[in-house]
């Protein structure tokens, strides 16, 4: 495992809470969440997640997932959404998958790394060891971040950055 930690070199902000009923913090992540071409049982099924203890000054979230790990220059996004309301302080497993109808209104799903607009499972390379998957909820102080439709998770992270009020993190470990 490598040691990396894409968010270190970020500006520091305040942690909430995030909790999935998929995977627990540092485990191994079940193959629903994994890709349907690496497990026989992989679904590429998106986590449930549920938040709490974001500051006040929320008026909406962003959620992601990236593989520090993966062997490029630049990692892997496997999920990104903006865009999800103050309102919405949980996805159930499945909501970012394909043309789930669990995703809220309003919510902008932008093409993970493989090109699709959903969660792309875990895919570490066979023989590569294990992989992070940083399952990260970030609390924004715009109610929309004016992201284009063909914009990349790198768009969405440049913006975060200037909008982010505090982030919650899992990461789930997977490797083939």
């Amino acid at each position: 495992m490598f040691n990396y930690d894409p968010y270190s070199f970020l500006t520091p902000v305040p942690a909430f809470t995030v909790t999935s009923e998929s995977f627990a913090d540092g485990a191994v992540l079940a193959p629903a969440q994994v890709h349907a071409g690496v497990h026989p049982d992989g679904r590429d099924l998106s986590p449930q997640l549920s938040w709490t203890g974001f500051p006040a000054a929320t008026r909406s979230f962003a959620v992601t997932m990236f593989d520090p790990d993966a062997p490029t220059a630049s990692g892997f996004w496997h999920w990104a959404v903006a865009d999800l309301s103050v309102d919405v302080t949980s996805l159930p497993e499945g909501a970012g998958s394909g043309d789930s109808p669990k995703l809220p209104a309003g919510a902008l799903a932008l093409k993970n790394d493989g090109g699709s607009p959903a969660y792309s499972g875990s895919a570490p390379p066979e023989g590569h060891g294990p992989h992070r998957y940083m399952v990260v909820v970030h609390a924004v102080d715009v109610a929309k971040l004016d992201l284009g439709d063909d914009a990349t998770p790198a768009t969405l992270g440049f913006n975060l950055h200037f909008h982010t009020l505090a982030r919650a993190r899992l990461t789930g470990l997977y490797q083939v």
